[in-house]
């Protein structure tokens, strides 16, 4: 009997999977990711999360699996998650006063079929302070997240405007997710 797989161990992810009220398991991928700077930006990023769902897929033939990754983009520059504080504190202040983009990719991998998609939100944030960027940081919230921020956390406060899939912002847009599991036979 296959039963899906969520390639992650993001809390966000987890709660947001929940939302499809679909049975599924955690089993995390550790592969290294590196975007293939060759290719367009969106499809590195659909790249980046098939690979996920591959390194799961070779221990779960049986299964379906459901990868993702998250980039943001801003000023030309990609930011992925925030190595240290220093790292957050560029990656915000990059960010302040500006809007940049974020992609969500997933890849759904099974026997009978594969897909990928992605989804993009626009996301346009207030003038950050330095003390409010420090403060930020204490909190801990930026080092898992893309761009090293939280929409549905704390950053909810810096968020000016969004244009986009709100879920995508988060890591895993629910309804195109949705969309594409019907092919799937959900």
């Amino acid at each position: 009997m296959s039963q899906f797989i969520l390639a992650s161990n993001s809390p966000r992810r987890k709660a947001l999977l929940e939302l499809l009220e679909i049975p599924f398991v955690i089993e995390a991928s550790n592969i290294e990711e590196i975007l293939d700077p060759l290719k367009p930006i969106e499809e590195a990023v659909m790249d980046l999360a098939f690979q996920k769902g591959v390194a799961v897929f070779r221990h779960h033939l049986e299964d379906v699996i459901l990868a993702f990754d998250t980039i943001v983009i801003v000023d030309g520059q990609v930011l992925g998650k925030p190595v240290d504080k220093g790292d957050a504190k560029r990656m915000l202040q990059l960010l302040s006063d500006k809007t940049h983009i974020v992609i969500t990719a997933g890849a759904i991998l099974s026997k009978q079929l594969s897909t990928t998609f992605y989804e993009k939100a626009r996301v346009t944030f207030c003038a950050l302070s330095e003390a409010e960027i420090d403060d930020y940081i204490e909190s801990a919230e930026p080092f898992d997240k893309a761009g090293a921020y939280a929409v549905q956390g704390l950053g909810a406060k810096f968020v000016r405007g969004i244009n986009g899939d709100y879920y995508a912002i988060m890591g895993l847009p629910v309804s195109r997710l949705y969309q594409e599991l019907k092919r799937f036979g959900l």
